[in-house]
C-alpha cells in the first residue's frame, strides 16, 4: 500500500472538475512503465489465489488495469459502461456522484452464477459509481465479489468504503 514510487507519480489537480475538488489524476501512473508494473504486480498478488474468473472494468479509467490484470490472471474482462455504449441487451443502474447523477450498464450475458468477480476502478471517493456497479454484478448472483481501486480518498465527507462493509475491498493507495 502507498508505494513510494506510485505516490510520487500521482498528480493532484486542485479545483477540477469544480472548485473544492482535488482531482487525483491516474494518467500520470498509466504513462509510466514502472508504475504500471508496480500496480499490476500488486493487484496480481492480492488476487492470484482468489479464483477470479471475470474482472469488471469501470468506465473508463478502470478498463486499463482491469484488462491488464485479467490477462495476467487468465480470466475474462467485463465492461461497466456509460449508457448507450454497449450494443447488446443491458441492465443498468443509476447513481449520484460528487458532481451529478450518472448511469452504468452491463451486458445481460456478462456474468454467470459460477463466476468469481473482481470489480476494478481507478478511484474510490463517495462510492456511488462502485455501488452501482456492485448492484449490477450482484444481479447475476456470482459465487463471490471482490473490489479493487488504485486510489481511495479518505476525506471525511466522502467515506466511500463505508458502503462496502461486507465486501473484500482493497486499494493500492490511500490519500
Amino acid at each position: 500500500m502507498n508505494n513510494k514510487i506510485l505516490m510520487e507519480h500521482l498528480r493532484c489537480i486542485p479545483d477540477f472538475p469544480r472548485k473544492g475538488i482535488n482531482f487525483r489524476d491516474v494518467t500520470t501512473l498509466y504513462k509510466d512503465a514502472e508504475c504500471m508494473k508496480i500496480m499490476l504486480d500488486e493487484m496480481y498478488e492480492l488476487y492470484k489465489d482468489k479464483g477470479i474468473t471475470k474482472v469488471v472494468g469501470v468506465e473508463s479509467r478502470g478498463f486499463i488495469m482491469a484488462a491488464a490484470l485479467a490477462g495476467k490472471l487468465g480470466c475474462g474482462v467485463v465492461l461497466a459502461r456509460k449508457p448507450g455504449k454497449l450494443p447488446a441487451t443491458v441492465i443498468k443502474e443509476s447513481f449520484s456522484k460528487e458532481y451529478g447523477v450518472d448511469t452504468v450498464e452491463m451486458h445481460m450475458d456478462s456474468i454467470e452464477p459460477d463466476d468469481v468477480v473482481l470489480i476494478h476502478d481507478d478511484l474510490l471517493a463517495t462510492g456511488g459509481t462502485a455501488k452501482a456497479v456492485y448492484k449490477l454484478v450482484k444481479y447475476f448472483n456470482p459465487k463471490q465479489i471482490y473490489m479493487n481501486f488504485i486510489i481511495e480518498i479518505t476525506d471525511e465527507e466522502l467515506r466511500g468504503r463505508d458502503l462496502f462493509k461486507d465486501i473484500n475491498l482493497t486499494t493500492l493507495m490511500v490519500v
